[in-house]
């Protein structure tokens, strides 16, 4: 069988992107999704802040619609989960339970995971109440009660967008101070809105239907105690979908893969787009950025390899 031009591994918005851009240029690019189309944007019940859709528009529903227009050029989406990968040699081989693929070039946009506390209602509850993404959801939460869980920077920053909407937000941290810089750490400090609950972790979450509450537990004196929420966003870090890659691609300390100022990997002819990329901003927007120009500069690599007249790139 001939080698596909091009493969693209995800299902978030950057994958959705490349697709998009690699159908337009007769590339025929297959894109492997796994069972999860949309990726974590799939999850969030209102997109408020994505261009062009001034009333927002649900995460799944982007999600169906990005699908629509790169099938609509060409794109063959198979949902199918990738089990191991040969970036040795060219062709690439790409394996998933289907059977094994072959491409002249890859696109790498499996996105990153936020760690799990692992506690009962947390996944029972997500897109319903529980969260880990501010900037997504915490316009829904106007005049409500939240709960943060963590302490570092993102949380505490988290914490203060939320407190545009909230009446109250109560950062939940297992330590007895943040680990936030200074200045992030006085701007919360200083917000009225803002409630502290220190050496504490989260044990479950609870409601019926949506998130009512959580249950707490002290650290150090083993007091538990229930507070009342309408939600709950979790902030503990989040891992890179880069387990495929270990020893195949560079990555940085933290798992996530380097590329160049053309998203090249390590690896020629291999390309990373969206939050799998070092360094990305974590926007739906910034994702579709990054997934458009993967596909591009796949593109001239591709003609590249065949001896072609590199693109015209007015449009």
């Amino acid at each position: 069988m001939e080698p596909r031009n091009l493969i693209i591994i995800g299902s978030g918005p950057a994958a959705l992107a490349a697709a998009t851009y690699a159908g337009r240029a007769n590339l025929l690019p297959l894109l492997i999704s796994g069972k999860d189309l949309g990726g974590s944007m799939a999850l969030t019940e209102r997109v408020e802040n994505y261009p062009g859709f001034p009333d927002g528009i649900g995460g799944f529903e982007l999600a169906q619609l990005m699908q629509r227009q790169a099938e609509r050029f060409g794109a063959e989406l198979l949902m199918g989960e990738v089990v191991a990968v040969d970036l040795s040699a060219d062709p690439f081989k790409i394996r998933e339970h289907g059977g094994e693929h072959e491409a002249k070039a890859l696109i790498i946009a499996t996105g990153r995971s936020p760690r799990k506390l692992g506690i009962p209602g947390e996944t029972e509850f997500a897109g319903r109440g529980v969260s880990s993404c501010a900037t997504c959801d915490g316009y829904f939460y106007r005049d409500q009660k939240v709960v943060v869980v963590g302490g570092g920077d993102a949380a505490v920053k988290e914490a203060i967008f939320l407190t545009k909407f909230a009446s109250e937000v109560h950062i939940v941290h297992r330590r007895d101070r943040l680990r936030a810089e200074k200045v992030v750490e006085d701007v919360a400090k200083s917000n009225e809105k803002m409630h502290f609950v220190w050496d504490t972790v989260v044990t479950e979450i609870r409601g019926d239907g949506g998130v009512s509450g959580v249950r707490l537990k002290n650290r150090e004196t083993g007091e538990e105690s229930t507070l009342e929420t309408q939600g709950v966003f979790i902030f503990v870090g989040h891992v890179p979908n880069t387990e495929l890659f270990k020893g195949q691609l560079e990555l940085d300390s933290a798992g996530y893969i380097v590329t160049d100022e053309r998203q090249m990997t390590s690896v020629e002819g291999v390309f990373a787009a969206g939050d799998v990329q070092e360094g990305v901003a974590w926007q739906i927007a910034t994702a579709v950025g990054s997934g458009a120009r993967a596909a591009m500069q796949a593109e001239e690599f591709i003609a590249e390899l065949e001896g072609r007249a590199q693109p015209d790139r007015d449009l």
